[in-house]
């Protein structure tokens, strides 16, 4: 079937004017670097997250509330962001956003109050939110065009940015401030935007048969609905503590377990290398497992592993159950979006990807409020509490899809 390899051709007046074929490797690249590079902005800036606390002399839950400006930017901008691909497609917003994540991912370092840090962060959010449901659309047309379960290998990008810009941040955290790390990172996001977007704005999005011809299926009515806000859920309880892990992983080894700032900075990026392996691997798993036992089984494993990290009396013992916790989390998320795509199409794909990213965003100013009240490690059990509940609730919608996903 030649044409699943060739996009169709833009439409005339389009950006580029170009209305030459684009392969469909090639656009999977682009965006594969795309998600690559937001998960690397995004270590960058939480490795540095304790740096700024003490810049700031936030207390716990001051920097909750400021964390919560990158909740509040994201929200809005998530509500807004399927509008403005609808009506200037996906691979401009896509762009767009990370330009503007590059350049905002350098305003924290230059605030010296709480209330400052909020508002920049506002920013950040707001491009972060953006890129995140952007790319995600895009990757829902691509995964159709391809008739593959590739939607994993997006994510396992995502994380092996994210592991690569946390190394990069335990290895310059005691050489360079946070004002010329997160400088340096800001260049490096718009030289890539740069060379890589040309890809994105030279063509459109693909478009499937299935969203040709049967556009009711991307709206959400009824029980659907339902069923959709259900897998959103379980997306939430998974990204709470992806975001969890990103923006107080490396305080609690520092503060509660005396680790070096190093080491503290290393517990996100063994993090996200046990989620690139086990997204990586995610493909092959679904196949073997299915869907819901690959949820179930990973549900489990992050309720455990987070159990140790969160508890553990001693930092290698803290790293070994972040590692755990990341391999168990790796493929909850994209299954959750795929069966709410499955459900009812790119529109329920575009709901559950919205409720997830909510639940990594809204999760760190939660922990830093449960912090306060308690502490850090009791805080950051509710990442184990919120994984259980995720295996406990794919394994009751088990036959929300297909049988054979059961």
């Amino acid at each position: 079937m030649p044409h699943l390899n060739k996009l169709p051709t833009a439409a005339p007046g389009g950006p580029s004017g170009n209305t030459a074929p684009l392969p469909l490797s090639r656009l999977r690249t682009a965006l594969t670097v795309f998600f690559a590079l937001d998960g690397f902005l995004f270590a960058g800036w939480v490795v540095r997250i304790p740096a700024i606390k003490q810049q700031t002399g936030a207390s716990a839950s001051d920097l909750g509330l400021a964390l919560l400006g990158v909740s509040a930017g994201a929200v809005v901008t998530m509500t807004l962001t399927g509008r403005l691909c609808r009506r200037f497609g996906s691979h401009p917003v896509t762009v767009a956003s990370a330009v503007l994540m590059s350049l905002s991912i350098a305003l924290p370092a230059l605030t010296h109050s709480t209330l400052a840090l909020g508002l920049v962060l506002l920013v950040f959010g707001a491009a972060y939110g953006g890129i995140n449901v952007a790319m995600n659309s895009a990757a829902v047309d691509l995964v159709a065009a391809l008739r593959r379960p590739v939607m994993p290998s997006f994510h396992a990008a995502f994380s092996l940015g994210g592991m690569v810009g946390a190394g990069l941040g335990a290895l310059v955290a005691g050489g360079l401030s946070p004002t010329v790390h997160l400088v340096l990172l800001a260049v490096i996001g718009l030289l890539v935007t740069a060379v890589v977007g040309r890809v994105l704005l030279g063509r459109t999005a693909p478009v499937t048969e299935r969203a040709q011809e049967d556009p009711v299926l991307r709206r959400l009515t009824g029980r659907t609905r339902r069923l959709v806000a259900v897998f959103g859920v379980i997306a939430l309880c998974t990204a709470y503590g992806e975001g969890a892990m990103a923006d107080w992983g490396a305080l609690h080894l520092e503060q509660d377990l005396d680790a070096h700032p190093g080491v503290a900075a290393l517990g996100y990026s063994l993090f996200a290398l046990a989620m690139t392996a086990g997204r990586l691997t995610g493909t092959t798993l679904l196949e073997r497992l299915g869907q819901t036992r690959t949820l179930v089984a990973g549900g489990t494993t992050a309720a455990a592993g987070m159990l140790l990290g969160s508890l553990a009396p001693t930092v290698w013992l803290a790293l070994l159950g972040f590692a755990v916790a990341g391999l168990g989390l790796a493929n909850i998320f994209p299954v959750a979006v795929a069966r709410a795509g499955a459900l009812a199409g790119p529109g329920g794909v575009a709901a559950a990807s919205t409720l997830g990213y909510g639940g990594m965003l809204l999760g760190p100013p939660a922990i830093g409020f449960l912090a306060d009240w308690f502490s850090l490690p009791v805080a950051l059990t509710t990442v184990a509490a919120l994984a259980a509940g995720a295996a406990l609730i794919g394994w009751a919608a088990r036959n929300a899809t297909a049988p054979q996903d059961a």
